[in-house]
């Protein structure tokens, strides 16, 4: 039974070996469903035999320029073919990897606009598209009779052409350089090639002879690389016969400007008074550690020294040093600590510090990476590993408030974001050491906009790498509204108190198939306006610690930096209590604890004053699952109950074809308060559940839901509904794979669900919650855990579909308006069998 605490609070239980295993079947499907409208074979086949020539002629010319440079290995072209407007591109069927010809990109237009997949074809393959195209001319049967015309990928073909330079470029339109002759910072992005390592070697051997600069470093992910390179558009364009591994390229980002401190009037003797008062943890002690990677920490603040050490201070290049002459990795340091100061400062109360810090110098000083010649991604994984290297057993939570300027993405993978992501699942070790990565959503930097709030936080995406499917988004909400800056009565806060700050940035403007971020939103703080304008204020800010303590002890900071600041100290505080749970579990209980306060739904309450599933959608979309609450994280009460649940499953195995198939699900019969909840009938309860998970990255542009997914797979949950038998629960379960696979859902009952499977499944943390009766509740306790498709399942060449993926799922029920014993009820039923954490 879990331990009490003070005031009727409990551990929440803990349960293992609660997952029954179950097969999982896929329905069968079928092959790609095209509404395709028949051309006349001749007359099609003619015109694209004419450009697969043009493009031939291109091809040889190609091998004698690749010949001249003295390539011997990796002759070839890249090809572009485009489909007729609002005609969906059989692109996978391009590919043939036996033959090398591999599919490099695919670019989505908008609605009825051409789909344009780019394809390398090596050196004397072409011909395999002059067969297919004869084969259609022939209307090819097999022995059995059935259409082998390869009809559903040739009549989906508008044009075929050899690729330039502007093919392969998969940023955005407005990124694209006008100026040819002025040399910037690319990402090429490479195929593998049989040899990763090799590949790079040879693009950066190939660039060199172009003057093309590459920089030291690389990203690697399944089947891509990134490199950073340095050339201008005239020098590309020169290049691309010989540097034709690139499969596509990308203009490098710059990170955005840390806001500047701003002076306070606090004296020296509060910061004396505050340390009094401080009960720090010994240096030895086992606690977590927020590792904060930005511009380094100058521990001589007496704040901040007794929890970090000088062999806790690391940097990604020895000519930065360690020390933080910016300011701003000592601001996040401060708040990581012990939090927003001025809530200090007013108290007498004793403040015990259960964690300890570490620094990694990300950057010597604001928007430092925009020059730098090693990729953003790059130094973030050697930030991640080198406190590691020093200390491999210690618990650590990585915060990270450092962003791009722009918010181009629109939650595309990015090379910065699937180094998150590579780095929170460990892909490079197939995952023995899973990392908590807390990163800030970015910010809305114009004072102008502000003044359009809260429109302006919809216009302006979240930022380059916050996208990452595994990283813990943060946004910013805020509090604070009392003005006390001097010449400042004019001034109105823009936010209400409890909602939203005009500093965050939102997935609104995202594709939808992104996942749902932020995640949750702390505060950030808050801006004001007159009738000219719109400000950043001290007394709307954070107070925390100054990076040069002898000249005075504290600033201010504020937005999406202090609020991942402030979730980086929830997520240790929750490890200090539960040392033991994996990564995914803190991120899974902050988010599960997390609420709207009523100023945030009121802000962004629809129109006709009615909350529909799209409307919840928009709102998570801005302000994520909401504030979350350190109490509701830690703490079970009598009538607020949560159960944690670890485990693991197999996704998919080999199946009798060389496709892989489904392989298990999970049923976790949890241990229900039944009889206590039929006994409350008609009384309104919340149950809330949230799965979170980490995936492997996969980065290409070559489509969202084709079998170069981004993600290594997929979990879904699903709870039993009241009147459903087991048995019709798990052939429910089953079919809905269909609704993964050919992109249709069925919503069905899910009526009570705050989201509902449509909308919840979305990037690695789903959440959702379930508002009815007692009564509805009570046979509710039945939860499935089970696989959809991922690049593990859709790339068998790989060789990780046997792979074991594990996940966290978290339940509560919650019946705040009536007087009921929920917790003894489980207690009672699970008793020695829970596995308390101590």
């Amino acid at each position: 039974m879990p331990n009490k605490n003070n005031n009727n609070k409990h551990r929440h239980f803990i349960l293992h070996g609660t997952g029954e295993i179950k097969e999982y079947r896929s329905p069968q499907q079928g092959g790609i469903r095209l509404n395709l409208p028949h051309r006349n074979r001749v007359q099609h086949a003619g015109n694209l035999r004419r450009q697969l020539q043009e493009v031939q002629d291109e091809a040889d010319t190609a091998r004698r320029t690749q010949q001249n440079a003295g390539m011997e290995d990796d002759l070839g072209i890249q090809v572009e073919f485009e489909s007729f407007p609002g005609i969906e591109l059989a692109f996978e069927k391009l590919a043939r990897e036996r033959s090398g010809i591999e599919l490099l990109n695919v670019h989505y237009d908008h609605e009825n606009k051409p789909i344009r997949a780019t394809v390398f074809v090596p050196d004397g393959k072409l011909n395999h598209f002059e067969n297919l195209i004869r084969d259609c001319l022939a209307e090819k049967t097999d022995s059995l009779g059935r259409s082998r015309d390869n009809r559903l990928l040739i009549d989906t073909i508008q044009k075929i052409r050899a690729a330039s330079i502007r093919e392969l470029w998969t940023d955005t339109d407005e990124t694209f350089p006008t100026v040819p002759e002025n040399p910037f910072w690319w990402e090429a992005w490479l195929p593998i090639r049989g040899n990763q390592e090799a590949t790079a070697a040879a693009f950066r051997e190939r660039a060199d002879t172009h003057d093309i600069q590459v920089a030291q470093g690389c990203l690697m992910f399944p089947e891509r690389t990134v490199l950073l390179v340095r050339a201008s558009l005239a020098q590309m364009q020169s290049a691309m016969p010989i540097l034709n591994d690139l499969a596509e390229i990308r203009r490098a980002k710059e990170t955005a400007a840390f806001f500047d401190a701003k002076p306070t009037s606090e004296q020296r003797a509060l910061l004396d008074f505050l340390l009094k008062r401080i009960k720090y943890p010994s240096e030895g002690a086992d606690v977590p550690f927020v590792c904060v990677l930005d511009t380094g920490v100058n521990r001589g603040h007496p704040l901040l020294t007794p929890t970090l050490t000088a062999d806790q201070l690391f940097t990604v290049n020895p000519a930065w040093g360690v020390n933080d002459t910016d300011g701003h990795g000592t601001q996040m340091a401060g708040l990581a600590l012990t939090g927003n100061l001025t809530e200090l400062l007013v108290s007498n109360n004793t403040v015990e510090v259960n964690h300890r810090l570490e620094s990694v110098k990300l950057l010597p000083r604001s928007g430092a990476t925009g020059t730098d010649p090693r990729h953003h991604g790059y130094l973030t994984t050697e930030a991640v590993v080198r406190p590691e290297i020093s200390a491999p057993l210690r618990h650590r939570v990585f915060g990270m408030a450092v962003t791009a300027q722009d918010n181009r993405d629109r939650g595309k993978p990015s090379a910065w974001s699937a180094a998150i992501d590579a780095l929170t699942s460990d892909s490079a070790e197939s995952g023995s050491n899973p990392r908590l990565l807390i990163v800030s959503a970015g910010n809305v930097d114009d004072l102008n906009a502000w003044c359009h709030y809260p429109a302006s936080n919809d216009s302006d995406g979240i930022h380059d790498p916050a996208q990452a499917w595994n990283a813990l988004t943060v946004g910013a909400y805020t509090d604070l509204i009392q003005i006390d800056d001097a010449d400042a009565r004019k001034y109105k806060p823009i936010a209400p108190a409890g909602s939203l700050s005009p500093f965050s940035t939102t997935s609104i403007i995202w594709e939808p198939y992104w996942p749902l971020k932020p995640d949750v939103v702390f505060e950030g703080g808050n801006a004001a306006k007159d009738s000219f304008g719109a400000v950043s204020m001290s007394s709307l800010n954070l107070l925390t610690t100054h990076h040069q303590p002898t000249d005075r002890p504290f600033t201010t900071t504020n937005a999406t930096s202090a609020a991942t600041a402030l979730a980086s100290r929830f997520a240790a505080q929750i490890m200090a209590v539960y040392p033991d749970l994996w990564p995914e579990t803190i991120r899974a209980l902050t988010v599960h604890s997390a609420e709207w306060p009523p100023a945030m739904k009121r802000t962004f309450k629809p129109t006709d004053g009615t909350w529909s599933k799209h409307d919840y959608l928009k709102l998570v979309r801005r302000c994520g699952f909401g504030v979350p609450n350190l109490e509701r994280a830690l703490w079970s009460v009598a009538h607020s109950l949560t159960m944690v649940v670890e485990d693991y499953l197999q996704p998919f195995k080999q199946g009798t074809s060389s496709q892989p198939t489904f392989c298990d699900m999970r049923l976790h019969q949890l241990p229900w308060p039944i009889d206590v909840l039929e006994e409350l009938g008609g009384t309104e309860v919340e149950m809330r559940v949230t799965l979170s998970y980490f995936i492997e990255p996969n980065p290409s542009q070559r489509g969202h839901y084709s079998k170069y997914r981004y993600a290594s797979h997929g979990l879904r949950f699903d709870v039993r509904r009241s009147s459903e038998t087991t048995d019709a629960f798990l052939g429910r379960i089953n079919a809905a794979a269909r609704d993964e696979e050919d992109g249709t859902f069925h919503s069905g009952s899910d009526l009570w669900w705050m989201l509902g499977k449509q909308r919840r499944h979305k990037g690695s943390l789903h959440a959702d919650i379930w508002r009815g009766t007692a009564a509805g509740l009570a046979n509710r306790g039945l939860i499935a855990v089970y696989p959809a498709a991922g690049w593990w399942k859709t790339r068998p060449t790989l060789l990780q579909f046997n792979r074991v993926a594990r996940y966290a799922l978290v339940v509560s029920i919650r019946a705040p308006e009536v007087n009921v014993d929920l917790h003894s009820a489980v207690a009672n039923q699970v008793a020695a069998e829970v596995q308390v954490e101590s």
